[in-house]
């Protein structure tokens, strides 16, 4: 039998169940931790409690506060802080406009996932830092708009570095693979590409069907329709790219002075981020393809 993860509610009454277990301060709140963790699994959520607590026993606190659930879900989501993991100047620099690139492109968005969180404070095996947005509410479908708000946003980082330097790094591998999947989605899944149809591309079998050793399937379309794909997916990553690109020099200023601020205090919550952009920022409209 198959059993889904939890939705919001789903997550609230499941942490209502493992919080008796331990002693929680005034601010915890189990709808804030559940908003914080969408697609946790019961057993996820049960580590996160444990998590907390064991990050409140290392502080010598009496009590589970909000900020240990914060820090647990950052240490699940984003891996173990590495402050050993030194880098240069310039390094540091790189990152830190990556990272602002990423959440300026977020905040500009009408109805992207709030930031919840920035820091150039390096985690996990390779990322050097992270951006993370807290959703509103449990999603089940996505249009068109929304995919290329999300890829603008992914984009947001790398778009950030030729902004600000002129050139290119590797720290957008990770994001490079995610906006690529996202776009081959849509032209190969979704079929949100006008000119290739309302057609799927994409063997959508069950993976449990699927014999051991066996080569993959054959591909059912025509070397035309294999370019008119990739044509299609480059069209759409790089529309994602100009748009996050334009975002950035027209706020230019605001991505110095919180790349400037992210040097200076390693990591910025909401409340920080509210206060650099307390200006209306203007967004960019999507362009189709």
């Amino acid at each position: 039998m198959l059993v889904d993860r939890p939705d919001k509610v789903g997550r609230v009454q499941i942490l209502k169940v493992h919080l008796k277990r331990i002693t929680c301060g005034p601010d915890v709140d189990p709808e804030a931790i559940a908003a914080l963790t969408p697609g946790f699994s019961g057993a996820d959520l049960a580590n996160l409690v444990n998590e907390a607590a064991l990050l409140a026993t290392r502080r010598a606190a009496e009590r589970v506060g909000m900020a240990d659930f914060t820090a647990a879900v950052e240490r699940i989501v984003a891996g173990l802080e590495k402050k050993n993991r030194l880098l240069n100047p310039l390094e540091r620099k790189v990152v830190a406009y990556h990272e602002m690139g990423h959440a300026l492109v977020a905040l500009s968005i009408p109805g992207s996932d709030p930031v919840h969180k920035i820091s150039i404070i390096p985690r996990g095996i390779g990322a050097l830092g992270y951006t993370i947005q807290r959703p509103t509410e449990d999603r089940f479908l996505m249009t068109r708009a929304e995919l290329e708000n999300k890829m603008a946003v992914l984009l947001g980082g790398r778009a950030a570095e030729t902004v600000v330097f002129g050139h290119l790094s590797t720290g957008a591998a990770d994001d490079l693979a995610k906006v690529s999947d996202i776009a081959r989605s849509m032209v190969m899944r979704y079929g949100m590409v006008e000119s290739l149809g309302h057609v799927s591309y994409r063997d959508e079998r069950p993976a449990l069907l699927a014999v051991p050793g066996a080569p993959p399937p054959a591909r059912e379309f025509s070397d035309e329709t294999a370019r008119e794909i990739d044509r299609a997916v480059r069209e759409l990553v790089a529309l994602a790219f100009e748009r996050a690109r334009a975002l950035l020099v027209e706020k230019r200023d605001v991505l110095e002075r919180g790349a400037q601020l992210l040097l200076a205090k390693e990591t910025l919550v909401e409340e920080d981020l509210r206060a650099l952009t307390a200006a209306p920022v203007a967004a960019v409209p999507a362009t189709a393809a």
